[in-house]
């Protein structure tokens, strides 16, 4: 790939990041341990608040569009974990630009928690596209992406996300290996219309503000 080539990342694919990484997807469940490790106790009025989630969502959240998915169930969520903390704070349909390995990336991040204060400095987790179904260039790279970029920049080794599809919800950690390439690990799939799923996704997320959204 031509230096000065710039990538889209809502246009990537698996082959694009295979260009410009060595990058490879592993299957080690145990890799979420510490994530999954962290003590959270949902509270009765948080409880409520998922139980009323899924009933008001769960006849027509299949055929939500992007927009209509953001505003009557994630974004509830996330307003509710609040990532906002000190000088960190969660950042919506905001640019990411960088290089890795001397090809440029950016595009608008769907979410982000990152550093600063009036434009994000320092990424800590990513959420991608929230998609109705699988499309033609799936979320899970796109948010890979931008946690590529995100780890030149904050010159980290390890980087925390997670990109939805519908009513499936996905963690994923990405690693940078002494050798110069990339493994990631993504956790069991989670459909947030099951309460105990929701509640597992809900305690992921404030898991991942306690744990990684932090200097």
């Amino acid at each position: 790939m031509a230096e000065n080539f710039i990538i889209n990342y809502q246009k990537i694919t698996f082959s694009d990041l295979k260009r410009v990484v060595k990058i490879s997807k592993k299957d080690k469940d145990e890799k979420f341990n510490y994530w999954y490790s962290h003590k959270y106790e949902i509270s009765k009025e948080e409880n409520l608040f998922l139980e009323k989630l899924i009933k008001s969502n769960k006849l027509f959240l299949s055929g939500y569009n992007e927009a209509k998915l953001t505003f009557k169930f994630i974004s509830p969520i996330l307003n509710r974990v609040d990532f906002s903390q000190g000088d960190i704070q969660d950042w919506y349909e905001n640019f990411l630009t960088g290089e890795v390995n001397g090809i440029k990336f950016t595009g608008k991040t769907d979410f982000m928690v990152a550093k600063g204060d009036f434009v994000p400095e320092k990424p800590y987790f990513f959420l991608q596209e929230f998609k109705r179904s699988t499309p033609a260039n799936n979320p899970e790279f796109q948010v890979l992406a931008e946690m590529l970029v995100a780890m030149e920049l904050n010159k980290t080794n390890i980087i925390y996300g997670s990109f939805v599809i519908g009513k499936i919800w996905d963690f994923i950690i990405l690693e940078k290996l002494e050798n110069g390439s990339y493994e990631y690990f993504t956790s069991k799939s989670l459909n947030c219309l099951d309460i105990d799923n929701l509640r597992k996704i809900y305690t992921m997320l404030q898991a991942a503000k306690a744990l990684f959204c932090k200097e």
